[in-house]
């Protein structure tokens, strides 16, 4: 018979519990979803003490130099500002957390268009890879938890130039368990027939054109958006 320890729970399921528990959170931490630690965020949990500890102090002080009217000019002072700093930076998290505008959309560059592009996928759930520059054109890498892979295309028209490389080169001899990554290529604009066509033969590419972008920006996930008309 197994030793049942004082809480009732033999050692054994103790052990294997803890190991599913580090087992769980490694795996969150390769799909990039496992929130930061104590270490990352205790600088600036620290900060915050200190900072509110510093305007108490001041507040303090003024209210023995001067009496009551220190805190509450502070106080006037925080409701007047204090909407105008929310309405300012509400865009901004809005935007880290992966949802965009029609009119931000056409406001972003290439590179911020990338940017764009890559908080939308890690909002759905997939984690970016790094991926370097190719002649001056963007390219955004990502993994779900499946393995799935995706690699979108910034560009103004679908079908590569003469002298341009496909976006996937897979090395000589070498086969990836997960299969073939889907291509995204991402336009702002509306494709042409032409385009169309090429990506039919292509096999495995989807064209994502401005009304798709600007639902995907606006929250719809990327599975659940249609193919572009």
């Amino acid at each position: 018979m197994a030793r049942v320890t004082s809480r009732g729970r033999t050692p054994g399921k103790s052990l294997s519990g803890r190991a599913r528990r580090r087992s769980t959170i490694r795996r969150l931490r390769a799909e990039g979803r496992y929130g930061p630690g104590l270490r990352e965020v205790l600088p600036a949990l620290a900060g915050v003490v200190v900072v509110l500890c510093a305007v108490a102090a001041g507040l303090a002080v003024g209210y023995r130099v001067a009496g009551a009217a220190v805190p509450l000019g502070a106080l006037a002072l925080l409701v007047v500002l204090g909407p105008a700093l929310v309405r300012r930076h509400r865009p901004l998290a809005r935007r880290r957390l992966g949802f965009y505008t029609a009119e931000e959309l056409a406001e972003l560059d290439a590179q911020g268009l990338a940017l764009a592009v890559s908080r939308m996928l890690r909002r759905d759930g997939w984690r970016v890879l790094p991926a370097p520059r190719v002649q001056d054109r963007p390219r955004v890498r990502a993994r779900d938890g499946l393995g799935q892979r995706v690699e979108v295309a910034f560009r103004p028209v679908a079908e590569p130039l003469p002298d341009e490389d496909p976006p996937t080169s897979t090395r000589p001899g070498r086969t990836d368990p997960a299969g073939a990554p889907l291509r995204l290529v991402v336009h702002r604009g509306a494709f042409s027939r032409r385009d169309v066509q090429w990506a039919r033969r292509q096999g495995g590419v989807r064209l994502i054109d401005g009304s798709c972008l600007a639902r995907w920006a606006h929250g719809t996930p990327l599975h659940e958006l249609g193919e572009s008309p």
